[in-house]
């Protein structure tokens, strides 16, 4: 299997044990990621707000590139990456003026794009092209019952739940029962996390992480686990801050990727398990019987 990777700013930068373990984890499930030659960013969500038809525009070239090289399917782990990809495709589908406006952008630059590529999720990937019993069989060291709330956050299921139920997602629940984990169960699995509120409005952005960490403690989770950059990053970097007002005990939140790489066998020296703040090795060297 070989699809075009987008990684975009955030795998390369403060989410960079996310790119690491998605690219060992696709190694090791003989997935091949080619990485979209000269990407640039794709403008997040704050774009948007600013000028649609340039944040578009900004997104396409990307698609653009990908569509150039050849290829027809595009990765892109991020959450807020995944859903700019899509909303740009959206939009240049439903709105023929944003759709000019970025074809002559599209055409400053040299390029041209056709709208033949889908961008496609890692957790998709993994439960429908690759499929959990393939996956499931792989396994070489089960998570043996640990138990984690997934937490998806609020961009990968809004607008457009293109692989996952809008209010009610299951992929990484699946994912991680497969490999051995006790999936607990977590009703703000789709809340936001507070975005950059934690770094504009502070009060508001540290009650929000503070919410979904205590839920995670009241349903018994060990750790909390995640696909979104920012997600984790808040979840995981604003802990103190929270604990100083709470008193809340720590909570590790890594991304999915390194618990499945984790179950399949991977070193977690290629994982960045050691690039959190509130580590999980304790969590998983003492159900695994193991190191990292």
């Amino acid at each position: 299997m070989r699809y075009a990777y987008y990684p975009g700013c955030s795998l390369d930068a403060t989410a960079k044990q996310y790119g690491e373990s998605i690219e060992a984890v696709a190694g090791t499930l003989g997935v091949e990621l080619a990485e979209v030659d000269d990407w640039n960013c794709c403008g997040a969500t704050a774009y948007m707000s600013i000028d649609e038809a340039q944040a578009a525009a900004l997104a396409c070239r990307n698609l653009a590139l990908a569509e150039r090289a050849g290829s027809r399917e595009l990765v892109a782990p991020c959450s807020a990456c995944y859903l700019v990809l899509n909303k740009t495709q959206r939009y240049l589908q439903e709105y023929p003026h944003i759709r000019q406006r970025v074809s002559r952008g599209m055409a400053a630059a040299g390029l041209t794009y056709r709208g033949s590529v889908t961008v496609r999720h890692p957790l998709e990937v993994l439960v429908n092209d690759i499929g959990i019993p393939a996956i499931k069989a792989k396994v070489t060291r089960p998570l043996d019952g640990v138990k984690v709330a997934p937490y998806y956050g609020c961009q990968i299921v809004r607008p457009y739940a293109l692989f996952d139920d809008q209010h009610d997602p299951k992929t990484m629940d699946n994912l991680l029962e497969a490999v051995g984990a006790e999936v607990v169960d977590y009703p703000f699995k789709t809340r936001c996390c507070g975005g950059s509120q934690t770094g504009t409005i502070p009060d508001v952005g540290l009650d929000l992480v503070y919410q979904l960490l205590e839920m995670a403690h009241q349903k018994g989770a060990e750790m909390v686990t995640t696909i979104c950059p920012l997600c984790q990053f808040n979840l995981d970097v604003f802990q103190a801050d929270v604990r100083r007002v709470h008193g809340t005990a720590p909570m590790p939140v890594v991304y999915i990727t390194q618990l499945l790489g984790w179950a399949l066998g991977i070193p977690g020296d290629q994982l960045g398990l050691k690039r959190s703040i509130v580590p999980a090795e304790p969590v998983l060297t003492r159900r695994t019987a193991d190191v990292v």
